[in-house]
């Protein structure tokens, strides 16, 4: 989608014009306010469209409902957007303006709105999906609708990546994808780098597959920077469960297990550009989990990096036991904050269904202001509890730990166990995006499939 910024949209020549009415107040067209039915009173999400019969340049007006101006914000503009794009690509038009009449700097949600309903993964289709080509911004802050390019961006190739098959999304191509992003250092390490660390956890969860496993490591730099972060993405590019196999229904959609990892090779692509004054480090362990003759087996006892001790009770409970290893890691790299995010249990996705993801760390101030910044750009956090209990669950009569608890308080369980890799200098948070990173069917802006989870979320707090 071409985007162009203009200073008078009642002069751009579209196919659709987008203007947006709040409750109680005339819109700035005079058409809609003549021919408009008395039900549009400008609700939340209301949608009215009017043919201009040439009386403007575009042939026809749609009208939004924002509710009360008081009330406007980034997610009220991203998601009503979304929702005239939506209604503009069931009519089949390309040409496209938005007017916003607000004091609100609309630009950035905007673009960013009519970008993710514009999305379609039809790569390999034969027949592509129809899509808006242009798209005229008027009266907005270019610094911000820049910004939201780059966002828009990194969201986009986050949702591809996750889209893809597992054929083509292997850990060979997660690593050539994170070699090949501009303004980026990375490491690629393999097998034996990797058993030379000493990541067991890691290491097991590959056994089974003839895919070989990549440890990523990215870093972006600046000069004199204010702070140092690691974020790390869950690299599962398939999970079968293992020889603790899933039934074919749980296993369809795991194509989308590196969700995680996706998010984060998103947004290292998106640093170079916006520039921020943090060096930040971008992580992924990357395998499949696999069910083989070489594939690791419950009741095995793993060492991970720092030395503990797993005995694996449930081979389907692996992405833990790879980020096990990657948080050890990061916690090495003199970081002052670490950032997990992961498609990891189905916990998170019974307890929040598709609507929230869950959170969880060391320091309750950090977790805040993580969703905080999250609600900011669109995405909803809830912090779920990180008591001992959970952790006493785990308790293994062979080895320090097990990878699993109880059937009860998964994600919980799941957040304990990765604690115990974490070092007590560091400040850690778990994102666990289980029931948000893929979509069964379309909600709010998005549509079905995947999401690009927590890309705007980490962006928006390493940059701000």
């Amino acid at each position: 989608m071409d985007i162009k910024i203009i200073d008078d949209a009642s002069k751009a020549k579209c196919d659709v014009l987008i203007i947006n009415k709040f409750e109680n107040k005339q819109t700035s067209s005079e058409l809609v306010n003549r021919f408009a039915p008395e039900n549009f009173e400008g609700k939340q999400g209301q949608i009215f469209v009017i043919h201009t019969h040439d009386q403007l340049p575009a042939q026809r007006i749609l009208a939004v409902g924002f509710g009360e101006e008081k009330d406007i914000d980034n997610n009220i503009v991203r998601e009503n957007i979304a929702k005239a794009i939506k209604k503009c690509l069931a009519m089949k038009v390309k040409t496209v303006a938005i007017d916003l009449k607000t004091h609100f700097n609309y630009g950035g949600p905007a673009l960013l709105g009519a970008s993710i309903a514009n999305y379609h993964f039809d790569k390999y289709k034969t027949k592509k999906e129809h899509r808006i080509e242009e798209l005229y911004l008027a009266n907005v802050d270019n610094e911000l609708v820049e910004r939201a390019k780059v966002v828009a961006e990194s969201l986009k190739f986050a949702r591809n990546l996750a889209n893809e098959p597992a054929a083509f999304a292997t850990p060979s191509k997660l690593a050539q994808i994170a070699q090949n992003i501009e303004g980026i250092q990375t490491e690629v390490f393999d097998e034996e780098k990797i058993k030379t660390l000493g990541m067991g956890a890691f290491l097991a969860v590959a056994k089974g597959s003839n895919e070989t496993p990549k440890f990523i490591h990215m870093k972006y730099s600046c000069p004199n920077p204010r702070k140092k972060i690691a974020i790390i993405g869950k690299g599962l590019c398939f999970d079968s469960g293992g020889l603790d196999i899933k039934p074919a229904s749980s296993m369809l959609t795991m194509k989308d297990d590196m969700s995680g990892s996706a998010c984060i090779l998103g947004v290292m692509k998106a640093l170079n550009k916006l520039k921020p004054e943090i060096e930040v480090h971008g992580i992924i362990a990357a395998c499949e989990n696999m069910p083989s003759g070489s594939a690791y087996k419950p009741g095995d006892i793993l060492t991970a990096m720092n030395g503990k001790t797993i005995e694996v009770d449930n081979t389907d409970a692996e992405g833990r036991l790879t980020l096990a290893d990657a948080l050890c890691y990061a916690c090495k790299l003199d970081v002052e904050e670490v950032i997990d995010i992961a498609t990891l249990t189905g916990a998170c996705m019974v307890a929040l269904g598709t609507v929230a993801s869950g959170i969880m760390g060391n320091n309750d101030e950090f977790v805040s202001s993580i969703i905080k910044y999250g609600k900011e750009s669109g995405e909803k956090y809830w912090q779920l509890p990180m008591w001992q209990e959970y952790r006493d669950n785990m308790d293994s009569d062979v080895a320090d730990m097990k990878n699993t608890g109880t059937r009860y308080g998964g994600a919980s369980a799941a957040g304990m166990f990765l604690k115990e890799f974490v070092t007590d200098n560091v400040k850690w948070a778990h994102l666990d995006i289980a029931g948000t990173a893929f979509l069964e069917k379309g909600q709010r802006e998005f549509g079905k499939g995947a999401t690009g989870a927590g890309v705007r979320t980490l962006i928006k707090y390493i940059i701000d």
